[in-house]
Parts: C-alpha cells; sequence; structure tokens
C-alpha cells in the first residue's frame, strides 16, 4: 500500500504539473526526474497547489494547515528551486514554475550536494534527447514559441542601429531589468555530468536570469549569483566572444530569462538541428546576407552556424568585376533561410565582412508579456479554460481584466478559438461589444 501512495503522489503531481499550458508527458523517465527531485511529502502537498501565482494563506487553506507549518515548507521548495517567490504590493506570492524553463534547468543551476546531479543528467539526457516527447510538446506544440533569439548587436552597422527595436536588443533588457543574476547552464552542465564536453569550450556561468525569479533563486539557495548591469554587459560580450546565441523568454516586455547558448550543447538549437525545416524558436527580424563579390569561401561562416543553415555548395555564380568570359565555378556558402535564426554569428565571424543583416521583409511578432504568451499558448493547446479557472487561481477582477484584457487584443480568429474554450457568456459580451464598436467606427 505504501508503494502505491508513493506512486499516486508523483502521479498526481504529473498530473498537476501538466494542467499548465507547459506541461510534461508521462513517462517512468519523468517520474524518476520527479522522486529526485521531490520528496514524497513534498509531491503530495505541491500537486495540491496553484499554477498561478498564489499566497501563504491560499497555500495554508489548500492544505489544512497553519499559516506558520505552510510557510516553512513553502520556503524549503524555494531552497529547493521548486517554488519562487515574489511581492505584490507588499503581499508574498509563490508559483510553481514549469519544468522548462524553470525547476528542470534549477536543479542544474549550481553544483549542490542534496541531490545526485549526475543520476539526474543521466535522466534529464533519457526524458529530453532520447524520448524525445517532452522536446517536441515544448518546442514544436504550439505556434507561439517559448523562447526567441536576440540579435547580435555589434555585427550591425551603425546607420542600421536605429532599425533595432529595443525589445531586439539583449543589453535593453538588460538596462530595463530590476533585478539579474547569473547562474550555471543546464545544458553544459548536464553534458559536463553525462562526460560531454562542449566544444565551444564555452563558460559554464552564462544564464542570466531577470526581475522576481532572479531574486527568488539568489535569495534561495543561491541558484543565481546577483551582478549589475554592467557585469552582465560583460557577460554578454564575453558569450559574443564564444560565438554563443542569446536567447531569452518570447516577450516583449520583462523578460525571466536569457540563456547564452553553444551550438552542441544547447536543447533549443539541437531541436533545430534535428527537426528541420520545423522552426522551434522565434527568429531575429533579420536575415544573413552575402555578397559574393567579397567573399572568398573560407568557409568560416559554415563552420560558427550553430543550427547549420549555412553549407558550402559549389554554384555557377557571376562575378560583377571578374575579368573572365564564364562565371567563376567554385564552392560557396549557402544560407537556409527556412531555418536561419538571424542570430549573426556568421556575420561576426566573417573576415572580410561579406555578410550583412538584412531586416527580413515579414516582420517576427513577438508577445507583449508573459500574459499574452500565456493566453495564445493557452488558446493554441486548448488549455484557456485551465488557465483561467485553475484552483482560483484568477478569481479576482484584476487579474481575468490582464486575461480577457489580452484576449481582445488578438486576431478574430484566435477571438473565436478563445471564446469557444472558455464558453464564457461574459466573454462572448465582451467579444460582441468589442466588434460592435470597430463597426462603428468604419
Amino acid at each position: 500500500m505504501g508503494h502505491l501512495t508513493s506512486r499516486d503522489a508523483y502521479k498526481n503531481l504529473e498530473d498537476r504539473i501538466n494542467w499548465f499550458t507547459q506541461g510534461a508527458p508521462a513517462s517512468e523517465t519523468l517520474t524518476k526526474i520527479l522522486e529526485v527531485l521531490f520528496t514524497e511529502k513534498e509531491a503530495k502537498w505541491v500537486a495540491r497547489l496553484p499554477i498561478r501565482p498564489f499566497t501563504l494563506k491560499k497555500a495554508a487553506q489548500l492544505w489544512g494547515t497553519s499559516e506558520a507549518k505552510a510557510e516553512k515548507l513553502l520556503d524549503h521548495l524555494c531552497e529547493k528551486g521548486l517554488l519562487v517567490d515574489s511581492y505584490d504590493r507588499g503581499v508574498r506570492k509563490f508559483v510553481l514554475p514549469p519544468p522548462m524553463i524553470g525547476f528542470f534547468e534549477f536543479s542544474l543551476m549550481r553544483t549542490r550536494g542534496d541531490i545526485d546531479q549526475k543520476y539526474l543528467s543521466e535522466l534529464f539526457y533519457q526524458y529530453i534527447n532520447v524520448e524525445e516527447d517532452f522536446i517536441k510538446e515544448l518546442f514544436l506544440g504550439m505556434d507561439t514559441k517559448l523562447g526567441r533569439v536576440f540579435v547580435n548587436e555589434p555585427v550591425l552597422m551603425t546607420e542600421k542601429t536605429n532599425h533595432i527595436l529595443d525589445y531586439e536588443r539583449a543589453t535593453h533588457i538588460i538596462e530595463e531589468a530590476d533585478f539579474i543574476g547569473v547562474g550555471t547552464c543546464f545544458c553544459r552542465h548536464k553534458n559536463y555530468h553525462l562526460g560531454i564536453p562542449c566544444r565551444q569550450n564555452a563558460p559554464m556561468e552564462t544564464c542570466l536570469t531577470f526581475g522576481n525569479v532572479a531574486r527568488s533563486l539568489a535569495e534561495h539557495g543561491g541558484y543565481t549569483r546577483p551582478i549589475d548591469k554592467s557585469e552582465a554587459k560583460e557577460i554578454l560580450e564575453m558569450c559574443y566572444g564564444y560565438n554563443l546565441v542569446q536567447m531569452g523568454e518570447n516577450v516583449r516586455e520583462q523578460p525571466a530569462f536569457m540563456c547564452n547558448c553553444c551550438g552542441c550543447c544547447c536543447e533549443a538549437l539541437e531541436t533545430v538541428r534535428r527537426f528541420s525545416p520545423m522552426q522551434p524558436i522565434a527568429t531575429t527580424n533579420y536575415i544573413p546576407k552575402i555578397n559574393y563579390n567579397d567573399c572568398v569561401s573560407c568557409g568560416k561562416c559554415e563552420k560558427v552556424c550553430p543550427i547549420l543553415a549555412i553549407s558550402m555548395q559549389e554554384n555557377n555564380l557571376p562575378v560583377s568585376d571578374s575579368k573572365e568570359e564564364k562565371p567563376a565555378k567554385k564552392r560557396r556558402p549557402v544560407i537556409d533561410e527556412s531555418i536561419c535564426l538571424g542570430c549573426g554569428v556568421c556575420a561576426r565571424n566573417c573576415p572580410k565582412k561579406a555578410i550583412t543583416l538584412q531586416r527580413r521583409p515579414i516582420e517576427v511578432i513577438t508577445p507583449v508579456n508573459s500574459t499574452h504568451r500565456f493566453v495564445l499558448q493557452a488558446i493554441e493547446k486548448g488549455t484557456l479554460q485551465n488557465l483561467i479557472f485553475d484552483n482560483q487561481a484568477f478569481a479576482n477582477h484584476r487579474a481575468m481584466a490582464a486575461v480577457f484584457g489580452t484576449i481582445l487584443k488578438l486576431p478574430p480568429l484566435k477571438q473565436a478559438l478563445a471564446s469557444k474554450q472558455f464558453k464564457s457568456v461574459y466573454l462572448d459580451h465582451l467579444l460582441s461589444a468589442q466588434n460592435a464598436r470597430k463597426k462603428k467606427n468604419l
């Protein structure tokens, strides 16, 4: 009976994780991962918590215990990186982070002795890299992507900098952050335990987090080291030197994280390569273009591209200043624009500056904030009702207004899908009123 009770605790936790938009497909490996990260008691209690932010009072009510005992357990879960806390108008709130980017990463963002990180790394590899269901669902299961790429700012010509929007700049994200932390890269740390060294010899401490997440991880368990904006920019510049790709949360305002990723270790970049031409990450608004008159066919761009989007091919391409009667025939780099991230690593490494970044003809749309992204993803996954009604997490006017406000700004098709999923008379009324105002203004 005890064994069944234990399994039920972790099964309930799996179900709770999958209540939210970004879940984790059930498997024996996932259960083993949760058994490493959560004790049976912790799994049982966390399974009762809302997915959205909740207060100490709410946790105590759900657990049927005193606020003092509830706070002690909540603090312990924060220390283990399984919850993060924040303060809203002086009220402390907690949230269960998703698996990725979330408590999976936090478990390896520092060296710790309370869990077997080597065994955990092996489980992560099995679950993420071998079984594939999780990584497919995470990166390919929705049109609205979890992460987006930042353009390599130093590559852009001075006269083009006025065309870069603020949210496209990694330096702007750093400048706007009210708290910054840096931690160990989950992907490289995992591979270290697997005996797979980074081929780019990239440093470990490159994972940047911002805002409440960074503060919580720094204060509870030391998963991040607090740094100022100057050091954050120095880390960014160092990562440019290692040809790392900057990827962050796919929002314009207050992203929670920014990774500096190598092509050999990063789960997201590996997914791009494995499932090409499907695009699991939101690209930048730039695309590299090659000036073949200046290109010397050195092949360096092919070598440094983190997702193998550039290949050296034999082409008959005319060279405008060539004195030959026939076009020159030699191997030249060709860019697969269907999968190119627009990161700018190739342009940075071109010795002849023959590669420049140009604005994409169709702008890549980025969600405004986390609420916007959550709603879009919930509509695409058919789980909007979970987002609204999860343990009354949104049962207040302010939170409901944020969700409805986001829905009202969506295209008509997305609004229709949201209305169908939510089946709310209130939402239908809002949408009808909005459409009536639009017709009246025509």
